[in-house]
């Protein structure tokens, strides 16, 4: 009989050091990322643990999971009904990212803005976790359950929607450790790898925005006004605002 390969459970891996670091690596980005981004409804599907819109001031902002319950390949919400949607690691565990993808466009109004993060397959962390597999006894470094998706394949998919990526920077240069003691002591790499590898970092943060065509700016603005005086219906509660 084969021998099951150990697995770990992705909250519990955020409560290591390496989940810690990444968090803190992802909070600084989304924070300083959201907080100038306008508009009436957010939406963060996925990884409660990071407080992705505490530092936005929409007045509508729903964590899918705690806020309301539903399916992320078919969300609640009218099309073009949503200023920013928020995916931290949520493609990469999603059963089909693509359809995940296709439902974001469909109901992000045009020009709307989706924020991605991701675990980088070409890192050393990726390495790692790929090493770890071909050790089936060997605990894996990473979360398991997930496929990561690779930085430019992940711009090849959101080109084919019609997004353009407007910023985008990876983090996360220390080794593949497991203690606090050990990542403290490589804390020199974070300048090091930013300047001198920036693309092999162990995760990356993607902002991109819905673009549509042929759509009149004056049209958007009518269509903002509108959206000010009516929120979109969802399925459970009305709103949540993080303090």
């Amino acid at each position: 009989m084969t021998e099951k390969a150990p697995s770990i459970d992705l909250a519990a891996w955020l409560q290591s050091p390496p989940g810690r670091y990444l968090l803190a690596w992802e909070q600084a980005q989304v924070d300083a990322a959201v907080v100038d981004l306008f508009g009436f409804n957010a939406l963060q599907l996925g990884l409660p643990e990071l407080n992705g819109l505490q530092a936005n001031r929409m007045p509508h902002r729903w964590l899918a999971g705690r806020d309301l319950q539903c399916e992320f390949d078919a969300l609640p919400f009218e099309s073009a009904s949503l200023d920013l949607v928020l995916l931290p690691h949520a493609l990469e565990r999603a059963c089909d990212a693509h359809a995940l993808l296709r439902e974001v466009e469909r109901v992000l109004r045009p020009e709307g803005r989706l924020i991605v993060f991701g675990l980088n397959p070409a890192s050393l962390w990726g390495l790692r976790q790929n090493l770890g597999r071909l050790r089936r006894r060997s605990e894996p470094y990473l979360p398991s359950g997930g496929e990561y998706i690779g930085y430019w394949r992940l711009r090849d998919w959101l080109k084919l929607l019609s997004f353009e990526v407007e910023a985008a920077r990876f983090g996360l240069y220390k080794p593949p450790l497991r203690t606090d003691a050990w990542l403290d002591r490589w804390q020199w790499v974070e300048g090091v790898g930013s300047r001198w590898w920036p693309v092999l970092g162990a995760a990356y943060f993607i902002q991109a925005v819905k673009r549509v065509h042929g759509m009149r700016m004056i049209g958007l603005a009518k269509k903002s006004r509108a959206a000010a005086k009516t929120a979109p219906a969802v399925a459970l509660n009305n709103h949540h605002r993080n303090e």
